[in-house]
Order: structure tokens, then C-alpha cells, then sequence
């Protein structure tokens, strides 16, 4: 099928949605929106509710993928990256009950939301346009809020109430499978509950096959050709909760813990093989005679690991000559944060909001050697002599020693309601972003003096001395310290003229400072600069110390129409966003360490540069209910996203930015029954960044079906996704790299996409007690 005949499609789809959403419009009542868009647990009228989602994925980001302006850039299969109007990872600011988590790994493979489980989640709220500052700095995209399950008590009748709550799940292509356990006891002043989840799944299956070999690196292991090598995981997430309240004031204590045995990455060269994250969120909100007071205090620690996982080459070498067994990173991670809010309620017209942020965040990211003794080992059939050296020994290399990135901000919110037509929201805010990190070294101490000595040194010196000693030596003679000022500012306006009609528009000045593997990834070697990457293109990248912080500036507006009970709803939201110092990858010369040209259709070596870029596009969304008759009632909706990223300096399109895609859904619900055809179409992706070499893939539509049947205290979910078994290429999917030698660059084929899961049946079931 190609792009024309899905670009035609997908503006039949939009015309059809908006004649169905827009009339009648005279029933409309008002309601006044914004670009804030929340995903409950609980059913909003005709749409889908987030427990029918829950069934179908172990990912958490995955239950925002039918929000208005939201694509998700895929990772493990628990830990995808939620991208917004173009814009992903570190670009969002993404808080888990109230803390700003930070991704602990050179490839970004434990992301704030992987840490829920998704029956853990109570609510998502995006902020996909403009969002206050009062949600977070140090971001130039939108904003994501995860909220756990708020704390139960007793009403004065009860006395005291005790209930749980019991799910599991079962997917067919890849054999997933998990259940899902709550337990709450509460008082009328004390309350106290559990909530844990376990999963585990395979890998999993394209429709077609995808790829011209089976082999894995590992002896006697090979993958069918239509197998997705490297997306099995398993999960086990715990969370404990206590609250105390009285007449005023609330009391929480968050306990959360996560252990990941294994995820495997189909898009990066290693894998996840142990993760390990602890935290405490400690949290106190009062109401006082002014208004309404906020405080948090949080830490997490995370113990991160990754190596080679099972379809991957383990072993390197062959005896006598050097042999490593594989290739252990590691990465320690503390955050620890703080945060105070206070809402004044200055008149009936004027609320201001003022609040103080802290956070500190170390990281040690090191990667022992292997092996671990060179001791009997010969360095190469050319030079059969005792090694004193080799690729990944004898030494630790230290990626990120002892890196330092802190945070202090200040901001302030005036909303004023003007009259019951006009609301207004200014903010403010200010932080300051510190950043340090330690002497590296790498994996050996190969130097100069080894240049000439012999053939055999000279090989040494010839093939680790720019890489390691060189690059360690000039990072470390580097003054390291940077700090950052930010200024973030806000301004947005909505008008309700009467009972059918709201218009928005903002503004907002939004500043991001980079994050340590940016700024501090160092050294010049190919095997270490292809382990830092987390944007799964299969390439290497080089930190940058000079890097400045990204400075966007966005204008977004929203008209809407809906009424009371927003069963029937349109809504357009246009936005432009220009970026100043966007942090983008040129092609860089490791050897002689300049800007280069590299060879086409393979993987290459890139460097963070800031350069300029701007985005645009509209995201459409409606629905409304179309009847009712014998077989129930009948309701439709449908979204439509569009984004164009460009970097000004390149001429080039922006890495991972989401084609053209439509949803269409028919939704039917007949007493305790409910069933949804959902149809999705996605254009072809040309738009793409030519310094990464990033990989076009093909339009496609897909259909799927998805039912719910409700009784009492029990829900079963059921349904298959992409019932016609079509072949696809994830538009966001990076590049293929999850079997084979991956730890050399050319090791593995270039030009591979990741393809989308084939067809696969689900079934779920929950019971409340």
C-alpha cells in the first residue's frame, strides 16, 4: 500500500470525524478546557477507560498511545518513551507520585514510568501543549503526571473497611502472562495498602519474516526469521503505602521497590539483565485558612546492569588467544529531591501558586574488564605473545565517575478568573542546574611510549591509545564543572463565550539543560561510544562538555466543543515550537576527532552538537455516541496527529518524530458488554534525520478488536490485536539490533527496522473483594 492511498485514507477518516463530532453543536454545554489531558481508571463516557488497557500491555507509557499528540518510541517492552508533539525522554518532564525520576543508563532502559506497573496507575495526566511551570522545569516538551491510587478511609459509619483487588493477564504472540495483587485496610484516620504485580513474556512474533539470517553469536541458539529477537522481559513491582489523616492535614509514606531480572532491548546492543530500584516518598498536604500547602521529600537509588542477553553473542574470542566473556556495565544512581508548594487563594479572582524544587542526582556508570585476568592469554594470532592489553581489559572503564547533576528552582502561578468568559495563567520560573563529574580512565593505560617499541606494542598503541589514554586524558585535564541559569515562562489565556465554544491559547518559554551522558560520555573508542546511545539507532555517540541548554519557545492554541458529559466532544490543537541550542548529533571522525561525512547505509559515529530546530502540527480528536438500537448503544471516535520536526542548521528532518497517524474507533456497549473496532492508519516515514542515517518505513493500517464484559466485582478484557496478521515497521521502532555480534559496529546488518508485534490474542481478569 502506499503513502498516497493512506494519506487519502486518513483525510477521508478525518473529514468523516469531523462532520460526526461537530453537529449537532447547538446541544453542546460549556465546559472550559486546556491542553491537559487525564487518563483515569475509572470509564469517561463513550471512550475507552484505561482497565481495558491494562490487559493488553505490561508498559505503562503504553496506556497514554491513544492520547491526542503522543507516540511512543520504543525500548524494552516495559519501558518505552512517551514522545509528545515530536519531543521525548529527558524533553518531557515526567513526575511518578510527585518525583522527578531520572533515568540511571547509558541507553535510558529504566525511564520514570517503567517503574509502575500499569495496575499500579491511578491516573495519567499529560500535558500535551503548554504546561505550567508549577509541573516541572528542565524540560522544553510537555508534561506527564503518574499518580498511584489516592489513600482510602473508612467513613465514620464504617468504623474501619478492608478490600482488595485480583487480575492477571494472557497474551498469545509472545506468551506474556502476570497477575496483579492490592490489598487495602484503613481506618477513618489511618490507611494502609499493598499493590504488587509480576509479569513475564518471550519473544515476540512479526506477521513476516523481517530478516535474512537466524543466527544469534551463541552456539546451538538461532531465532526464526519472523522472530523479534531481544523483547522477552520479566517484571516484579511492589509499592506500600500509609497514610494518617485528620481534619486538615494528610500524612503519606510511599515505599516502592522493583526488581528487574531481565528486559531485553531489540534496539539497542546490550540488555537489561538486573534492576533493581528502592524508593521512599514522603509527602504531607495541609489546608490552612490562606489556601493549601504541599511538601514532598523523595529518594530513589537505583542498581542497574547490563550485558549480553540470551540472543546475543556472549563470548569473544577464542583460547589460547583472548577471550571475554562478555561485557558487564554497571550503574549506580541516587536521587534524592524536595519540593514545597503553597497555593494562595488571594481573592475569588486570584489564585497564586509559589513553590521551591531541590534535587540531587549522582551517578557511577563503570564497566569492570573482561576478562577479568589476562593472565595465560596470548593477544592474537599475529602477535602470539603473553597479553598485557586488550579491548575490554585489564582495567575498569569508568564512563561516568562520580557525575553530579543538581537542581534548585523557584517558581510562581498567578491564575486569575475574570469573569465566567475569561481565565488567564502567568508563570515564572527560575533554576539553576549544576553538573561535575570525576577522572575517567578507560579499559587500559596503552599510551604514547608504546608507539615504536615493537610491532607489538606499536599494534597496542595503534588500536586503544585515542580511544582510552588519549580521550581520558584530555577529558580529565577538562575543568568539568557547568552550571546552568534557566528561566522558564508561561502565559495562557481561555475564553468560554458561550455554552458550545472555549478557545485557549499559550506561550511559553521552556529550557532543558543536558543530561550527564550529553555532556560526559568521553571516550573515542567504537565499542564504547556504540554503548552510549539511547536512542536506538544502532549508532555511537560522543558527550559533548560545551553543550548549552536547549531553549524552546511555543505558541499553542485549542478550540473545542463538547457538552456536559462530554459524549460528544471535537477539539484542534495547532502548535509551533522553535527550538535555540537543540542538542543534536553531527557525524563525527573518532580517530582525528572532527566533524566528518560518514559512509553511507552503516552504522557511524555521531557527537552531541547544539544546533537549531523547530516543530509543528495539529492533533485532532473527537467523538459522540450515533445511536441506540437492539444490539446496544453505538459511538465513534477518532484522533489525528501530525508533527513536522526540521533542524535549520541540517536542512534535515528531526530523529523519531511520528508520521502522519489516524485512530478510528467503533465502540458498541449492550448492558455488561462492551466492544471496540479500533482502525489504525500510519503514512509512510520519509521525514528523517540523515545524520543518523535513520531508516524509513513503510505506511501501514492495522485493525483491532477489543472487548470488556462486567459483572458485580469480576471484568474480563479480551480482544486481538492486529486481527489481519499485517506486516509493519515501527515508525519510532530505531533499528535492528537484537541478535548477533553486536558489540561491533559493523558486527550486525544495517538497514533492519523493528517490526511491530503480529497478531495476538489477550485475555485479562479482574475481581474486586
Amino acid at each position: 500500500m502506499n503513502y498516497l492511498n493512506i494519506r487519502y485514507r486518513n483525510i477521508r477518516q478525518l473529514m468523516l470525524l469531523t462532520a460526526l463530532a461537530a453537529s449537532p453543536l447547538s446541544a453542546f454545554a460549556a465546559d472550559v478546557q486546556s491542553s491537559e489531558i487525564v487518563v483515569t481508571a475509572k470509564p469517561d463516557n463513550q471512550a475507552e477507560s484505561k482497565e481495558s488497557r491494562k490487559s493488553r500491555t505490561s508498559d505503562t507509557a503504553s496506556l497514554l498511545s491513544n492520547e491526542p499528540g503522543v507516540a511512543l518510541q520504543s525500548g524494552g517492552s516495559v519501558s518505552n518513551l512517551p514522545v509528545i508533539h515530536g519531543l521525548a525522554d529527558d524533553r518531557l518532564r515526567i513526575s511518578v507520585d510527585g518525583m522527578m525520576l531520572i533515568a540511571c543508563c547509558p541507553n535510558h532502559m529504566n525511564p520514570p514510568l517503567s517503574y509502575l506497573d500499569p495496575s499500579q496507575v491511578d491516573e495519567l495526566r499529560v500535558y500535551a501543549g503548554i504546561s505550567p511551570v508549577s509541573v516541572g522545569g528542565d524540560s522544553i516538551g510537555g508534561s506527564i503526571v503518574a499518580t498511584t491510587r489516592a489513600p482510602e478511609f473508612a467513613s465514620a459509619e464504617q468504623k474501619h473497611l478492608a478490600k482488595g483487588e485480583f487480575g492477571s493477564f494472557y497474551r498469545g504472540n509472545n506468551n506474556a502472562r502476570g497477575a496483579n495483587l492490592s490489598l487495602n485496610y484503613a481506618t477513618e484516620q489511618f490507611s494502609i495498602s499493598y499493590r504488587g504485580a509480576i509479569a513475564k513474556a518471550d519473544n515476540y512474533t512479526a506477521a513476516d519474516d523481517f530478516k535474512s539470517f537466524t543466527s544469534t553469536g551463541n552456539a546451538g541458539h538461532t531465532l526464526p526469521l519472523d522472530e523479534v529477537g531481544s523483547t522477552a522481559y520479566e517484571t516484579r513491582t511492589h509499592n506500600l503505602d500509609m497514610a494518617w489523616r485528620n481534619s486538615s492535614n494528610l500524612y503519606e509514606v510511599k515505599l516502592g521497590y522493583q526488581d528487574i531480572p531481565f528486559q531485553l532491548y531489540p534496539n539497542q546492543r546490550m540488555d537489561m539483565l538486573s534492576n533493581e530500584e528502592k524508593r521512599l516518598n514522603l509527602h504531607y498536604e495541609g489546608k490552612k485558612s490562606w489556601g493549601k500547602l504541599d511538601a514532598r521529600l523523595y529518594t530513589e537509588i537505583v542498581d542497574h546492569y547490563m550485558d549480553f542477553g540470551v540472543d546475543k553473542q556472549f563470548v569473544y574470542g577464542s583460547a589460547p588467544y583472548v577471550v571475554a566473556p562478555g561485557m558487564p556495565m554497571y550503574t549506580d544512581g541516587k536521587t534524592t529531591g524536595a519540593v514545597i508548594k503553597a497555593d494562595l487563594e488571594l481573592s475569588r479572582r486570584d489564585l497564586l501558586r509559589i513553590g521551591a524544587e531541590m534535587q540531587f542526582h549522582r551517578l557511577d556508570d563503570w564497566w569492570p574488564p573482561s576478562p577479568a585476568d589476562l593472565t595465560g592469554m596470548l593477544f592474537s594470532a599475529t602477535y602470539p605473545v603473553p597479553a598485557v592489553a586488550a579491548g575490554m581489559a585489564p582495567n575498569t572503564f569508568w564512563n561516568i565517575n562520580d557525575g553530579k547533576r543538581d537542581r534548585y528552582g523557584v517558581f510562581a502561578e498567578w491564575k486569575a478568573t475574570w469573569n465566567p468568559e475569561w481565565t488567564t495563567q502567568l508563570g515564572a520560573r527560575f533554576e539553576q542546574v549544576r553538573m561535575n563529574t570525576g577522572p575517567v580512565q578507560g579499559y587500559n593505560d596503552v599510551d604514547s611510549s608504546y608507539n615504536g617499541v615493537s610491532p607489538y606494542y606499536t599494534a597496542l598503541y595503534n588500536m586503544y591509545y585515542k580511544g582510552y589514554a588519549l580521550s581520558a586524558t584530555n577529558f580529565n585535564a577538562l575543568d568539568r564543572e557547568r552550571i546552568d541559569n534557566n528561566l522558564d515562562l508561561t502565559a495562557q489565556a481561555s475564553l468560554t463565550p458561550d455554552e458550545t465554544h472555549t478557545y485557549e491559547i499559550g506561550f511559553a518559554r521552556k529550557t532543558r539543560s543536558p543530561n550527564l551522558y550529553e555532556r560526559y560520555s568521553w571516550s573515542r573508542n567504537a565499542m564504547a561510544l556504540i554503548m552510549n546511545n539511547y536512542v536506538g539507532d544502532g549508532n555511537g555517540y560522543l558527550g559533548n562538555p560545551d553543550l548549552k541548554p536547549e531553549i524552546a519557545h511555543t505558541i499553542s492554541a485549542t478550540a473545542s466543543w463538547h457538552n456536559e458529559d462530554k459524549s460528544r466532544e471535537f477539539r484542534v490543537t495547532p502548535y509551533y515550537t522553535q527550538v535555540t541550542d537543540y542538542i543534536d548529533a553531527v557525524q563525527w571522525d573518532r580517530n582525528n576527532n572532527v566533524a566528518t561525512t560518514n559512509a553511507a547505509n552503516q552504522f557511524g559515529i555521531l557527537k552531541y552538537m547544539n544546533q537549531e530546530a523547530r516543530l509543528y502540527g495539529v492533533d485532532v480528536s473527537g467523538r459522540m455516541p450515533i445511536g441506540r438500537n437492539g444490539l446496544g448503544e453505538w459511538s465513534v471516535s477518532g484522533i489525528l496527529n501530525y508533527v513536522n520536526g526540521k533542524n535549520l542548521d541540517t536542512d534535515s528532518g528531526l530523529y523519531n518524530v511520528m508520521p502522519l497517524n489516524t485512530k478510528v474507533a467503533l465502540q458498541h456497549q449492550y448492558g455488561e458488554l462492551e466492544n471496540t473496532i479500533e482502525l489504525v492508519s500510519v503514512s509512510e516515514k520519509t521525514d528523517i534525520s540523515e545524520p543518523r542515517q535513520e531508516l524509513i518505513t513503510p505506511g501501514y493500517s492495522l485493525v483491532n478488536w477489543r472487548g470488556s464484559f462486567s459483572h458485580g466485582n469480576i471484568r474480563f478484557d479480551f480482544g486481538v490485536e492486529n486481527v489481519f496478521d499485517k506486516f509493519y515497521s515501527l515508525p519510532l521502532g530505531g533499528a535492528y539490533t537484537g541478535q548477533g555480534t553486536t558489540m561491533s559496529i559493523a558486527g550486525i546488518p544495517y538497514g533492519i527496522t523493528v517490526p511491530g508485534m503480529g497478531r495476538s490474542a489477550y485475555i485479562g481478569m479482574n475481581c474486586k473483594f
